[in-house]
C-alpha cells in the first residue's frame, strides 16, 4: 500500500505546485458613478502581472460594464 501511495502523492504534490506559485494578485480601488453621484471603494482580485497598470485596464473594463467610471487605483498586493 505504501508503494501505491507514495507515487500518488508526488504526482499530487506536482499538480498543486504551479497554483501555489502563483500568488492571487489584488487592487484596492476608488471609483465613481454620476447623476446622482456615488463613490465606491473596494478591492478586486487581478488577473495577470500584479502591476497597477495592469490592475488600472482590467478595473477599468469591468467598472465601465457597471456603469462605473475608476477614479485611482490605490494599491496592489500579492496575497
Amino acid at each position: 500500500m505504501t508503494k501505491t501511495f507514495l507515487p500518488l502523492a508526488l504526482a499530487g504534490a506536482l499538480l498543486a505546485a504551479p497554483s501555489l506559485a502563483q500568488a492571487a494578485c489584488t487592487a484596492e480601488y476608488k471609483a465613481k458613478r454620476d447623476n446622482p453621484l456615488e463613490l465606491h471603494y473596494d478591492v478586486a482580485q487581478i488577473n495577470g502581472p500584479c502591476t497597477i497598470q495592469n490592475a488600472r485596464a482590467q478595473l477599468a473594463n469591468q467598472l465601465s460594464r457597471r456603469g462605473l467610471i475608476l477614479l485611482k487605483v490605490l494599491s496592489v498586493s500579492k496575497q
